[in-house]
């Protein structure tokens, strides 16, 4: 070999060795899933500061909202326990990181606080509270033809789910959780479905959820079992999207968010494998509109008098159709139901849109919870929900 060659190789050799270990020391980004699967172990701190901003931490749609606003007038002030109930209410606020509350009834607020910085033009994440909207949004898309019917097989939607344990799921068993595909939603638990369904690298163009749930295997009749999963209402948020040619948010915005009158825009998380929003969570938007969103339900999903849903929907989702671990609790229609006639749309640490026909009430709160939910956290909030019944039927 002659000598300038070997001088040559020596030294790309020498330059290569110099740049290689740089470039290696170098930590990879953390995807935007996993990023997302991140916020399940966010400290204390981190959840204060960031559940007001997670539509800008990850990429986002926008739920516009319209000139119209739905007033929420003052109606009489709500005294806890016979006082003025200041006290109460903040030290339930503190114990449980709650950064807003607000009490409707007759469409007036009759309570309202804010703590921890938070304010009434933020917003603030929904975590599960989203499954709720999400099936709202199916019950429009039935209404308006782009959904055939609650027996529909999930196949007829999504292609891909052809051949999987999905393809025989019909529409209401995913709205009612009874897949009876195998699911893990210990959400302490990093090794668990919930826990890892966004970790896997884009495959296909498709979600995350899509190709994680089609990997899955059956553990039960379809139909026979209920088992919460967070996924499979990613997977009707696909649905959705599929059937209407259009985001969760772009749909929240034209079917809901405009016509009724929510006073402030809303935002989507994104999948960041094929930009669909994500039906399980991720909706992000102000303590009042969140009330509002409450306030249509009790008002049976009419906007200037004419429903926007679905009569089949609107017959199913606030009654109960699977039984769950929880005493006095049902499950609807992606909506959590009790015994006396109330129902609720519900999120990890510590989220709530709380709807009550008999009392005209609607209760929605935020907050970061200091773990994403236990016996004791659920009882606080079943007992904070109780003070504001007792004291709303000791002043009409």
């Amino acid at each position: 070999m002659p000598a300038s060659l070997r001088v040559c190789l020596i030294v790309a050799v020498l330059c290569l060795g110099v740049a290689l270990p740089s470039v290696a020391s170098e930590p990879a980004r953390p995807s935007i899933g996993q990023q997302r699967e991140g916020v399940l172990f966010w400290s204390q701190a981190e959840r204060d500061a960031r559940f007001r901003h997670m539509y800008e931490r990850f990429p986002s749609d926008r739920a516009t909202h319209g000139a119209h606003v739905h007033a929420l007038p003052a109606g009489k002030p709500l005294r806890v326990d016979g006082r003025d109930g200041a006290a109460w209410l903040a030290g339930y606020m503190a114990k449980y990181h709650v950064a807003g509350v607000m009490v409707l009834q007759d469409g007036r607020v009759r309570l309202q606080r804010y703590a921890m910085g938070f304010g009434p033009t933020q917003r603030w994440t929904s975590f599960s509270v989203a499954k709720s909207v999400t099936s709202v949004l199916l019950g429009v898309a039935l209404q308006q033809g782009y959904i055939h019917g609650m027996g529909d097989r999930l196949g007829r939607y999504i292609p891909e789910l052809r051949g999987s344990a999905y393809a025989d799921v019909t529409v209401e068993q995913l709205l009612t959780m009874t897949s009876g595909v195998r699911w893990n939603e210990d959400y302490d638990d990093a090794k668990s479905d919930v826990a890892q369904m966004y970790l896997g690298a884009c495959a296909g163009g498709r979600a995350h959820v899509l190709s994680y749930l089609m990997k899955l295997p059956r553990q039960w009749p379809a139909g026979t079992h209920w088992n919460y999963n967070t996924a499979e209402t990613d997977l009707l948020g696909i649905l959705v999207q599929r059937a209407t040619h259009r985001s969760l948010a772009a749909d929240l915005s034209a079917a809901v968010w405009k016509p009724y009158g929510m006073a402030s825009d809303a935002y989507w998380i994104k999948d960041e494998c094929d930009g669909s929003d994500t039906g399980g969570s991720g909706l992000s938007a102000t303590l009042g509109d969140y009330a509002r969103l409450g306030q249509f339900m009790l008002g049976g999903g009419r906007i200037g008098g004419k429903p926007v849903i679905a009569p089949a929907w609107l017959h199913g989702a606030t009654r109960e159709h699977a039984s769950t671990d929880a005493p006095d609790r049902g499950y609807g229609y992606l909506w959590w139901t009790d015994t006396d006639g109330s129902y609720a749309a519900i999120g990890i640490f510590g989220q709530m849109v709380y709807v009550d026909p008999a009392r005209r009430l609607v209760i929605a709160q935020v907050a970061s919870w200091p773990d994403a939910t236990s016996k004791e956290l659920v009882a606080g909030r079943r007992a904070f929900v109780e003070a504001i019944k007792q004291a709303v039927d000791a002043q009409p």
